[in-house]
């Protein structure tokens, strides 16, 4: 690999600076080592990191959280999209396939927003754990109107649209698995007034998402929850496109439908924050590129 090793960091799911969820994009040339990859995402210490490497017929992709790699993860999905772009690496208006562990994502610019498409988990009806009752309770003074588990690990919860979610502080010293992995809180918007918006349509419903269990406390704006859950508010809303919103400190939005191949496309903006190139080096690692071709890279 050459010196200077392309970089940026970009936020997603926001057309404002310093808000949506930051996700760092390397750009490689060739196959490198997992602990190289989770060493770097571990000094970016984002969300997540996404790392692109040139293969046939698209670009394979994965994620690593400052601890750990991950099967999925929307908002870098969408920062490594417009990375792309930035590095003028995408032909205009086309569709680019991203080969992940997740299988083959389909992405593009359109109109002048990122497009991402994400597979729909299943989503089991279960009973909520009394702990987190107890703790929706006390906290949020709602208990759950609906409770799920998914394929994909996260567990979903359901609040009275009343409930003061926006505000509550960060559950996640609290949580026990399976909840860990990833807890879900959502809320329809209702009638408020001033709701926020992407690309000027109001918000139907938002949410929070926390994933101590992947070392990350509270996730700023995530595109995998979203995903996971527009089914529920396009069957609720009897709508086909419906507008989440994640109301974190950091919040962001996107619009949620469904693609003709039954993944969900994901709609939003970002913002490049900064780029540059990485001056450390790739560790020597002779069974790197094994990994990679798992995901169709060809070295």
């Amino acid at each position: 690999m050459t010196q200077g090793t392309p970089a940026v960091l970009v936020e997603a799911f926001t057309s404002v600076p310093c808000q949506g969820n930051g996700a760092a994009v390397v750009l490689l040339d060739q196959p490198v080592s997992d602990a190289w990859m989770q060493g770097l995402a571990r000094s970016f210490n984002q969300s997540e990191t996404a790392f692109l490497l040139p293969c046939a017929g698209g670009w394979a992709l994965r994620w690593f959280t400052p601890s750990c790699e991950v099967p999925l993860c929307g908002h870098a999905t969408l920062a490594a999209l417009l990375a792309l772009d930035h590095w003028q690496r995408l032909e205009p208006e086309a569709l680019t396939t991203f080969i992940t562990r997740s299988g083959p994502l389909q992405v593009g610019l359109r109109q002048g927003l990122a497009q991402i498409h994400l597979p729909c988990s299943r989503l089991i009806p279960t009973e909520a754990p009394d702990y987190l009752k107890e703790l929706l309770l006390v906290y949020l003074q709602s208990d759950p109107l609906g409770y799920w588990h998914s394929d994909l690990g996260y567990s979903v919860a359901l609040l009275d649209a009343a409930a003061p979610l926006a505000t509550l502080h960060s559950p996640s010293a609290l949580l026990q698995p399976p909840e860990t992995a990833g807890l879900v809180l959502m809320q329809a918007m209702g009638a408020q007034p001033d709701k926020p918006t992407v690309a000027g349509q109001p918000a139907d419903y938002q949410l929070r998402f926390f994933a101590p269990g992947l070392g990350i406390d509270e996730d700023p704006v995530t595109g995998s929850a979203h995903a996971l859950v527009a089914p529920i508010w396009q069957q609720r809303l009897n709508r086909e496109r419906v507008v989440g919103w994640q109301c974190s400190a950091r919040s962001g939005g996107m619009i949620c439908e469904v693609a003709p191949s039954g993944m969900i496309r994901l709609s939003g903006t970002g913002v490049l924050l900064w780029c540059g190139s990485l001056q450390r080096q790739p560790d020597s690692c002779p069974g790197a590129a094994e990994r990679w071709l798992q995901l169709g890279a060809a070295g």
